[in-house]
């Protein structure tokens, strides 16, 4: 009766369709990603493509600020209050068409001082493929998270994932081989086409933007914040990449890249619990930071299963690696294994992180965030020249493992911090 009972509930709860759509669109996703990257891992070689995942690691950290959060700000405002829509759906067109195009030249100039010379000689159209193309897409999935219309966001990621794919597919059976550079040009296009149709489902869907600059500056120190947050998240997961390219490293930067996507394909479930949950994240936080937590407690039994799920499928599955994708990636299998426990600790610092997100404690979740990078930056520039690949999956898995605790921690004591102002606010109360 209890099974019956939770399997109606869940059939009724918009929630649980929600992470439905998000898993099957991911899911279905996952095959594409699967596709493409086995495709691309073949058609680059482990060495292009430690040039390749060098470059992006870089443009992925700063990417970050090319939309100054205004796609968080949305979910913020918008959520709660459909009637937004308009103004902060201009507002993500006008910082992203300004400031991505500021961030691609900052990463043209510095890139040659980071990276080694193969992988900075990729950077620009790198950047402008990820700083403002995908950062579009990105953006117009959380607009459809604020309406909670999940399917079209799940859809809209599918749509990417097949571009790429058949765009992989088509390389290899026209060149066999591909560079770095090649690659980099055509996902150019490909995500400049993602881009645009981005823009025009939201545009059909939901109707035009409308451009209100002072809203620019009534919220640019909010999104500052978001997208400072997202850079140290971005950061702990790219840094070791980037280092590792900086080193000149690149054949173990092919090989721990390829380990380290398997192990983002991997997170999908965990993320797409997240993606669901977020608009309902921000509407309980709203209420306070008690209420967030409550829901965030509900979710992290399931989160933390399926993390454990994805974990045990990593290491038991990891041998086939090279009999798929070619036996120059015969060492992510050991990588693979070292950074099999990552989804599971994903499950908990995800969850815990966009509970104080949603109840507006933000600056708490960038604090751990910025030690987790500090820690992993430390730890990377400790290990890599001596240990290489392996160096970097361990600094991984102790910078997920401590953040997942600090976040814990965090919204235990935000909690606690609530209930007593709340109680002092009742003795208070009592007394007048």
């Amino acid at each position: 009766m209890n099974l019956k009972a939770e399997i109606a509930r869940l059939k009724e709860s918009r929630l649980a369709r929600n992470a439905g759509w998000m898993f099957l669109g991911q899911g279905l996703g996952l095959i594409f990603q699967t596709t493409y990257f086995i495709v691309l891992a073949r058609l680059l070689g482990s060495r292009e493509y430690g040039i390749y995942a060098g470059t992006f690691a870089l443009v992925s950290m700063a990417s970050q600020y090319s939309t100054i959060g205004s796609g968080t700000v949305f979910l913020r405002y918008v959520s709660p209050d459909k009637s937004k829509f308009p103004v902060y759906w201009g507002n993500i067109l006008l910082i992203t068409c300004t400031v991505s195009i500021l961030v691609s030249a900052v990463l043209y100039f510095t890139a040659r001082f980071i990276l080694n010379p193969l992988s900075a000689a990729l950077i620009f159209p790198a950047a402008v493929s990820v700083c403002f193309c995908t950062q579009i897409a990105v953006a117009a999935g959380q607009v459809f998270q604020a309406f909670e219309q999940l399917r079209v966001t799940a859809m809209m990621n599918l749509l990417t994932n097949i571009m790429r794919a058949i765009a992989a597919v088509a390389m290899l059976v026209l060149l066999h081989h591909a560079t770095a550079w090649n690659w980099v040009v055509v996902s150019l296009f490909v995500s400049l086409a993602g881009a645009i149709i981005a823009v025009i489902t939201v545009t059909v869907r939901l109707g035009l933007p409308k451009f209100d600059f002072s809203l620019m500056r009534r919220h640019w120190a909010e999104g500052l914040q978001y997208s400072f947050s997202q850079s140290t998240s971005s950061a702990y997961n790219d840094v070791d990449k980037t280092m590792l390219s900086h080193y000149g490293m690149n054949v173990q930067n092919g090989i721990y890249s390829m380990a380290y996507r398997v192990v983002e394909i991997a997170s999908i479930p965990v993320f797409s619990v997240r993606d669901a949950a977020t608009p309902k994240f921000f509407q309980q936080g709203a209420k306070g930071v008690t209420h967030s937590a409550a829901l965030a407690n509900s979710l992290l039994k399931r989160a933390m299963l399926l993390g454990v799920f994805s974990a045990a499928c990593i290491f038991l599955f990891a041998p086939i690696i090279p009999h798929i994708i070619g036996k120059d990636y015969a060492e992510s299998v050991y990588a693979l294994r070292w950074l099999s426990l990552i989804p599971f600790f994903r499950s908990i610092h995800q969850m815990t992180g966009t509970a104080l997100m949603g109840a507006g404690l933000q600056r708490y979740r960038t604090s751990t965030q910025i030690v987790a990078a500090a820690v992993n930056f430390l730890l990377n520039l400790w290990l890599i020249p001596a240990h290489g690949w392996q160096g970097a999956a361990w600094s991984s898995l102790l910078t997920d493992a401590g953040l997942g605790a600090m976040n814990w921690f965090m919204l235990k004591y935000a909690c606690r911090k609530a209930e007593q102002k709340a109680l002092a606010s009742g003795v208070l109360l009592g007394e007048q």
